[in-house]
């Protein structure tokens, strides 16, 4: 491994990532670019989970707002997220990388079945493991689905892509004096309600010692920064002293 600090991490995207500018659906410009940063850090000996969410296609607590039953909603945005999977590995194959999707749905002719150990098998093996359906349980988001498979998969960190480079006080779109944190403590931020993931998701990590990295995706070359050890972003540990 060359100029790497973690040897296996769990990277959380959103689906709505994919979307680019658009309304809907996957920018194919967007998704190339994505992937390359994730195959980047792949080739310096990282071995790379991913979980995406779907919010892109559907959002199942959007569906049962609409009057769909909650329980059949998550299902749908838990498959909508098995498609952005899908479409990932295709372009990490296009780019020369092994890629495979797991599933927490059975659907064995398109993705394998998730387990731990198949997920840590094929991490092993170099594969940029995706881990696709959320936890396979309604009711729950892709923000916990991420903690927990950063726990099954014993991740080094769990890292965090989103539209701005960190964590804030406030909003920095609304408030120009907004303060960002380099450092921040699970406490703090379930405290504060800085909205960084949902509370059962950080409550995970800070009670299993799971750190997470926050960073803005859309910045060329932040992921590989991060993998470097370099201060990017916002870090997030259970103690911060």
């Amino acid at each position: 491994m060359t100029d790497a600090k973690y040897q296996r991490v769990l990277l959380k995207l959103s689906g709505e990532a994919l979307m680019g500018d658009n309304d809907f659906g996957i920018d194919s410009d967007v998704l190339a670019a994505l992937t390359a940063e994730v195959i980047a850090i792949s080739q310096l000996g990282v071995e790379v989970g991913i979980v995406i969410g779907g919010g892109n296609i559907f959002r199942g607590a959007g569906l049962a707002q609409a009057g769909i039953d909650r329980t059949r909603a998550d299902q749908m945005g838990m498959l909508a997220t098995v498609m952005n999977a899908l479409a990932v590995q295709d372009q990490c194959i296009k780019q020369g990388a092994k890629a495979v999707v797991l599933s927490a749905f059975s659907m064995e002719q398109a993705c394998e079945p998730y387990s731990a150990q198949r997920a840590r098998s094929y991490l092993d093996q170099g594969y940029i493991t995706l881990m696709a359906a959320g936890s396979g349980n309604p009711y729950f988001t892709t923000d916990t689905a991420a903690s927990l498979r950063a726990l099954e998969i014993q991740a080094d960190v769990l890292i965090k892509g989103t539209k701005v480079d960190g964590v804030y006080d406030s909003d920095p779109k609304l408030n120009p004096d907004a303060k960002r944190y380099d450092q921040l403590s699970f406490d703090d931020a379930i405290s504060q309600q800085l909205g960084v993931m949902d509370l059962t998701a950080m409550v995970l990590c800070r009670d299993n010692g799971m750190p997470m990295q926050v960073y803005n995706l859309f910045e060329q070359g932040k992921l590989s920064a991060i993998i470097r050890g370099e201060s990017t972003g916002t870090c997030l540990q259970p103690n911060v002293v």
